[in-house]
């Protein structure tokens, strides 16, 4: 689930970064080309492994904690 809702928000994210991206490139006196497949692909793949690094570290986290200091807690 949080993948999905990690790669939605990277879909989103796109249009508006691209046009951002764009726009600030044609400032400069030297034009250079931009190709979705190099930013986007590896910000995409970046995103899914700071997602699945976060989850995994989480679960494991939650996995190793024993649950009666919780409930002494409580």
């Amino acid at each position: 689930d949080f993948i999905r809702l990690a790669m939605l928000g990277f879909v989103l994210a796109i249009p508006f970064s691209y046009y951002l991206l764009t726009k600030w490139l044609e400032r400069f006196a030297y034009q250079v080309e931009m190709q979705w497949w190099q930013i986007f692909l590896m910000a995409g793949m970046g995103t899914i492994v700071i997602t699945l690094f976060t989850i995994s570290f989480k679960s494991i986290k939650t996995a190793l904690h024993n649950p009666a200091e919780s409930l002494r807690m409580e």
